[in-house]
């Protein structure tokens, strides 16, 4: 595909082919050399471990091309070392971080032609996902991975991008197991999220806020992504065993530190929700999603969080100074960004 073809400033969050993807593969103790790939298919056992007993995670990341024209990855060793702990939550062979940094590194400069302009509000999404591919019958652990690193060019997750959204709640729905596996990345969660995902759409929300599935008291993930809560100059976002450690929300409560906020990570009980100033879900697919209502399913509760058409205050400082980071517009001064050269 040619650049001129592409619509850059009206780009969605789905799949576009690029020209490659990167692979290794852990074999005999191992693991190999990276191997580029323009194939869009794996060869693959009808009895790998992946298709019948789920040894499968994936990853999220950006790279964004600054006004300066340099492309920037955001925090890949902070992936990487989740990368390493969702392997290790499902009995799969870890990556090096080191090697995780090497294939993003390649992925991105073979692909570079299709990290967006500056100024379209596109960035390129890196999805590296690991797979055990022996072949299994009994269950059992794999002996043989493999990590595969893709990228596409996307726009905002949500159609109306950096505007308020309305969500719902009920408890009819877990994401996740008290136990289990939330607290890390794997293909299973997402998949057991589908059904109220779709309930949620079909009822004209964007996405379903879950409560903790133990006592059913405190809020939990906001479909894929984290919740966030602000009052009294305050970032009060859920502590959770069972709630994916975002990448974004470490990074953004840091960003609020240093914009002057306190930060409270902490359980959040249910009825808190009335409250919160304001109100977002974070992650590295939309950054920032502010939420202006969140509906109670079961008892028709609802609470609204200022403008149904802008995003509070700090909402807006949180997200333009992250942006501004990823784009090279600020400085940064934690280290999290990499020039791609």
């Amino acid at each position: 595909m040619k650049e001129t073809e592409i619509d850059w400033g009206n780009l969605t969050f789905s799949y576009m082919p690029t020209d490659f993807n990167v692979r290794c593969t852990y074999k005999d103790g191992k693991w190999g050399e990276i191997e580029v790939s323009d194939s869009e298919y794996i060869p693959m056992h009808i009895a790998a471990s992946c298709l019948h007993y789920g040894q499968e995670s994936f990853e999220g990341l950006k790279a964004y091309r600054g006004k300066d024209g340099k492309v920037r990855v955001f925090r890949m060793e902070e992936n990487a070392k989740r990368f390493i702990r969702s392997a290790e939550g499902i009995k799969m062979q870890p990556m090096p971080v080191e090697l995780f940094c090497e294939m993003v590194r390649k992925v991105v400069k073979l692909n570079e032609r299709f990290v967006p302009p500056y100024g379209t509000g596109a960035s390129l999404y890196i999805r590296p996902f690991e797979i055990g591919i022996s072949p299994r019958v009994g269950v059992k652990p794999a002996d043989e991975y493999m990590v595969v690193m893709l990228v596409t060019p996307v726009g905002p997750y949500f159609k109306a991008g950096f505007k308020p959204t309305k969500v719902c709640m009920s408890r009819e729905y877990d994401r996740v197991a008290p136990k289990g596996t939330g607290s890390i990345k794997v293909g299973g969660n997402y998949a057991a999220s589908l059904v109220a995902g779709e309930k949620a759409h079909e009822l004209g929300y964007s996405v379903m806020l879950y409560l903790d599935p133990k006592e059913k008291k405190y809020l939990d993930e906001c479909g894929a992504a984290n919740f966030f809560g602000v009052k009294n100059d305050t970032y009060i976002t859920p502590a959770s065993e069972s709630i994916l450690p975002s990448i974004t929300n470490m990074s953004l409560r840091q960003v609020a530190e240093d914009l002057g906020m306190k930060v409270e990570p902490r359980h959040i009980p249910v009825e808190e929700l009335g409250t919160f100033e304001e109100a977002g879900a974070c992650g590295t697919a939309a950054v920032i999603s502010p939420i202006c209502k969140v509906v109670d399913l079961d008892n028709g509760t609802e609470y609204t969080f200022g403008s149904e058409t802008e995003a509070g205050p700090w909402s807006t400082k949180l997200y333009n100074h992250l942006r501004g980071i990823q784009y090279g517009e600020i400085e940064d001064t934690h280290g999290w960004t990499e020039v791609i050269e």
